[in-house]
Order: C-alpha cells, then structure tokens, then sequence
C-alpha cells in the first residue's frame, strides 16, 4: 500500500523537478524569453512541497527522489531533445532505481 501512495508523489515531484529545471535550462542556454527562468523557478520551489508528501524520513525519501529521477530524466530527454541512451545509460538507470527501492520499500522492524 505503501507503494501505491508514494509512486504518484514521487513523480509529481519529478516532474516538477525535471520540468522546472528544463525551462531554466532553457533559458540560460537556449535564450528562450526571461519567463521560462521565472516559471521553472516556481515549479521547482514546488517541488520541494510535494516532496514534504512522502511519509518516510528525509534521507530515505531524498534518496529515492535520486533514483527516481535519474530515470524520469533519461525519459524526459528522450522525448524532449531527442536523446537515446545507449545499454550504459539503461543499465545503470535500472541499477539505481533497484538501489532506492530497497532503501525505500524493504521491510523494516
């Protein structure tokens, strides 16, 4: 059950996390207009509020955010700038999203 409430969170937090970064990124190195600096800034800051969400401690669910991430993000610039990982990049993706679901989601007394 666990499970079921904290994968949504997470990638709402990913979303904002990656799609917030991305406009600033557009901005500073594509020239896009000022604004995409000022939203991607909102939807970061909004990130760390939905991380707040989670019902583990900080370290854990930090840490799973990584994980989660690395692969959101591999996905992101596959659709967005047209990215394709190589084996490296999809084995070490899986790797890592194995890692945080054992620190996240094993049983603990």
């Amino acid at each position: 059950m666990e499970a079921l409430r904290s994968i949504p969170i997470f990638v709402l937090a990913g979303l904002c996390e990656i799609g917030g970064g991305y406009l600033v990124w557009l901005w500073l190195k594509e020239d896009k207009p000022w604004w995409y600096g000022l939203l991607g800034g909102l939807i970061l800051a909004s990130y760390g509020v939905v991380a707040t969400w989670q019902t583990s401690n900080f370290a854990r669910v930090y840490a799973t955010y990584g994980g989660i991430f690395i692969v959101m993000s591999i996905l992101w610039s596959m659709k967005f700038d047209n990215y394709s990982p190589d084996k490296y990049d999809i084995v070490g993706a899986l790797i890592a999203l194995l890692g945080v679901c054992i620190i996240y989601y094993a049983p603990r007394q």
